[in-house]
């Protein structure tokens, strides 16, 4: 174990990152509209897409990346544009998403891409709170063995996370017998997407 990271460190870490990454949140939000819409198989890539992009962002933040809004603020405030955008194109999809075909049960449309969650996590405002809150608490010095440790926990958690959902998005689909309830269920899922955008529009205080 590197120094400075010692088992109750570890342990904290471990705990820390489990509760963020498995609570409701964008990334969650979709696969389990995806698990519901596609299913587990094919929600796969949208897995790996989470479970290593975000600590790969993780690490990135770890060995300094925020020093680019330190240095341009306004990048900051372009990354919170885009951010809103995407995630409201997002609901969209997921509120128009087609009910499947009978004959296959599988709805109609694509789920993302491993490249296309991947790419998400740096516009998802709930990652950015949850790396940056990782580093700060738990590789303080920004060593290279920290990051790594962090980034790596996250992996491990991320996986438990991403399955749990996905498995539940699939249950659910048992629960969703007609085109009519499965149409339902994705625009609550879409209005509980853009909901996750509070925050981010009016943060408190």
């Amino acid at each position: 174990m590197g120094a400075g990271m010692t088992p109750d460190l570890l342990a904290a870490l471990a705990t820390f990152a489990l509760v963020t990454v498995i609570t409701p949140g964008p990334n969650n939000l979709m696969l389990m509209a995806s698990g519901t819409n596609f299913g587990f198989v094919r929600t796969i890539p949208h897995m790996l897409g989470i479970g290593l992009g975000f600590p790969l962002m993780v690490f990135c933040v770890g060995l300094g990346v925020m020093r680019v809004f330190d240095l341009w603020p306004l990048s900051y405030t372009l990354l919170k544009a885009v951010s809103v955008a995407y995630l409201l194109w997002l609901a969209w999809k997921i509120a128009h998403a087609a009910p499947p075909r009978a004959a296959t049960e599988q709805a109609e449309g694509t789920p993302l891409t491993f490249l296309q969650s991947a790419a998400f996590q740096w516009v998802n405002p709930k990652a950015w709170s949850m790396a940056l809150s990782a580093i700060t608490l738990y590789a303080t010095g920004r060593d290279l063995a920290a990051v790594l440790w962090v980034a790596g926990v996250y992996v491990a958690m991320s996986t438990i996370s991403t399955t749990s959902w996905t498995v539940l998005g699939q249950q659910v689909r048992r629960l969703l017998k007609s085109p009519g309830r499965l149409r339902l269920f994705n625009r609550v899922m879409a209005a509980l997407l853009v909901a996750t955008l509070v925050p981010v529009l009016w943060p408190a205080g």
